[in-house]
């Protein structure tokens, strides 16, 4: 369960914000106290992701009908933003040592350290972004990508620690590599609150997810088949697809049923995760042609003096 791998998290943020600050203890590295800060909101952040998974596999109530998936796009949007917050004190720490330079000492110490927890965070990220793959969960690949910020900023610190090993008056290097670690990983910040904004907003699944659910229809439905309104949105993991489709008025409801049956196994099958819903239309009835009304896609726009309102049965 995505859960149990967002525990993990937690557990390796607790064990390498202590070695973190045992780095700074003994070293007085403002890069490693930056280091120590972002696993500070690492461990905040896992803790919102273990509660957000919790909720997003609920199933769904009376209340929440399409189930409660949403909830990992509010934390991933949390955890982008905390991100940004992270960087800002990297920076903030960072310009204050340059303007007071601080001697460091035991700096072989804090390497070793500020390696083996950049090592078991790397483990860690690399076992979350599979599940996140898996699971299809922006909360679990947040979670991994602040992992992964994490690695990166500690390189950064040894790198910038053993070069001031061997030249001590380049101490100021140490607050410049901070300064770099906390610009280079606002990016994963703001890509993550971008498409966590993305699904809130109900975007429509991407080309190529579309392009499978037109061959699926046409595949079934036939090649001379016309839809519209096809609509598109995904929640967490899961995907909404619905169009309309027009069919031969003297089809029995059996047959309709059938061809939707077909379609819809077809997209399930190449877009896991699906829930597919399709409402069949006469095609000779002109209230069928209404697809500039609804929106979305449609393999064919109303001819012209083709009229939208319902025409009365014999």
């Amino acid at each position: 369960m995505p859960r149990n791998v967002a525990l993990l998290s937690v557990l390796a943020s607790l064990l390498t914000l202590g070695l973190k600050f045992g780095a700074y203890w003994i070293t007085g590295s403002v890069g490693l106290l930056s280091d120590a800060m972002e696993t500070f909101v690492n461990l905040a952040a896992s803790i919102v992701a273990v509660i957000a998974l919790t909720i997003a596999f609920k199933p769904a109530d009376k209340k929440y009908t399409y189930g409660h998936d949403k909830a990992e796009y509010f934390a991933g949007g949390l955890e982008g933003g905390l991100i940004l917050v992270a960087a800002g004190g990297i920076v903030y720490s960072a310009l204050s040592r340059m303007v007071s330079p601080v001697p460091l000492e035991n700096l072989g110490w804090g390497i070793g350290i500020s390696i083996v927890a950049g090592l078991i965070n790397l483990i860690v990220a690399r076992i979350m972004l599979r599940a996140a793959r898996h699971f299809d969960s922006i909360t679990l690949e947040g979670d991994a990508k602040h992992l992964l910020a994490d690695v990166w900023t500690s390189a950064g610190v040894v790198v910038g620690l053993g070069i001031i090993m061997i030249k001590p008056e380049w101490v100021i290097l140490d607050a410049l590599v901070a300064v770099m670690v906390a610009l280079n990983i606002t990016r994963s910040g703001f890509s993550l609150i971008k498409r966590s904004l993305k699904g809130l907003m109900d975007v429509a699944l991407p080309e190529s997810e579309i392009k499978i659910v037109e061959e699926s229809i046409l595949k079934h439905a036939g090649n001379d088949r016309e839809y519209h309104g096809l609509r598109s949105r995904k929640s967490g993991s899961r995907r909404f697809i619905d169009f309309h489709l027009l069919l031969p008025g003297e089809k029995t409801i059996r047959a309709g049923h059938t061809i939707c049956c077909k379609i819809e196994r077809d997209i399930e099958s190449r877009l896991p995760n699906s829930q597919v819903t399709i409402h069949v239309e006469p095609v000779e009835d002109s209230a069928s042609w209404d697809g500039e009304v609804l929106g979305g896609v449609q393999r064919r726009a109303p001819m012209p003096g083709e009229k939208k309102e319902c025409r009365e049965e014999d």
